[in-house]
């Protein structure tokens, strides 16, 4: 009997630590049954920024992404921004490819058959891909930089300028879950419960696959994130000629281009030795 009770007693004694939380284990893996209103409750906004630096034809696109948590909540997490270059606008291939080397900036050109000679109505929609750095001068943005520049456009009848609108990109985000082991994607509570993590089960939207990095051949599923733009777009305005004009720049331009050939010529007849 003694035996009996000292069984009974050591089981009630379980059931009460395990009723408190007290010899319970983290799970490895988080629940599905996390209520989306308890999420939401954690997770802040994702706000994002399109600027446009320098004047001129060149310029240079600069995208800041901030997040309201901070960054050492998933420290294994990647941020890759997938832009759309209009029309109006290319991105120099090789101008890229200097860039990466010095290590400027991670970016690299998605579209094929890419013509940066085509004037404006004559060139398609293109693609970059960046990878996004950490802004050394805040602890949850990231940034990243891409130039670009305007094509040739069509001259107008009687406006002197045209607008290219740059939309706002496809921010898309990866989590190594390898390398998180059960901390970044999940997060636990008071009660030792685990929640899914907050930004990716508040603003993920659909799984995108693109490669994994910038020198890897890899394809990961990225998730397309929803977030706050602190601009709808941004506008550019490029100056144009004048179909008016077009006579007076046609003649002048014959006119300077015969003599500057014709000095050419003279130049090559009094101090040149031409053989036949």
């Amino acid at each position: 009997m003694a035996a009996r009770a000292v069984t009974l007693r050591a089981v009630a004694w379980l059931l009460l630590w395990q009723v408190a939380g007290l010899t319970r284990t983290p799970p490895t893996a988080c629940p599905s049954d996390s209520t989306d209103a308890g999420i939401r409750a954690t997770c802040s906004d994702i706000i994002l920024r399109q600027e446009v630096l320098k004047d001129g034809f060149h310029r240079d696109l600069l995208i800041k992404v901030k997040f309201g948590e901070s960054i050492e909540d998933f420290q294994t997490c990647r941020l890759l921004i997938k832009q759309y270059i209009p029309t109006g606008l290319f991105v120099d291939p090789y101008e890229l490819a200097s860039l990466r080397e010095r290590n400027v900036t991670e970016a690299v050109m998605v579209s094929e058959n890419f013509n940066i000679e085509a004037p404006d109505y004559l060139s398609k929609e293109s693609e970059v891909l960046i990878y996004a750095r950490q802004d050394s001068q805040c602890i949850d943005c990231f940034q990243a930089f891409l130039p670009v520049h305007y094509r040739y456009h069509r001259p107008h009848s009687k406006d002197g300028e045209t607008f290219i609108v740059v939309n706002n990109p496809d921010l898309l985000m990866y989590c190594d879950q390898a390398r998180s082991r059960g901390v970044i994607r999940c997060r636990f509570d008071s009660f030792g419960k685990t929640i899914e993590f907050p930004i990716l089960k508040c603003w993920a939207q659909s799984k995108v696959a693109a490669p994994c990095a910038l020198k890897n051949k890899d394809i990961c599923q990225w998730n397309n994130m929803k977030y706050k733009s602190v601009h709808k777009n941004v506008t550019l305005q490029v100056p144009v000629g004048l179909t008016i004009h077009t006579s007076l720049v046609c003649s002048v331009t014959l006119l300077i281009t015969i003599l500057c050939s014709a000095l050419i010529l003279g130049a090559v007849l009094r101090y040149g030795h031409l053989s036949l």
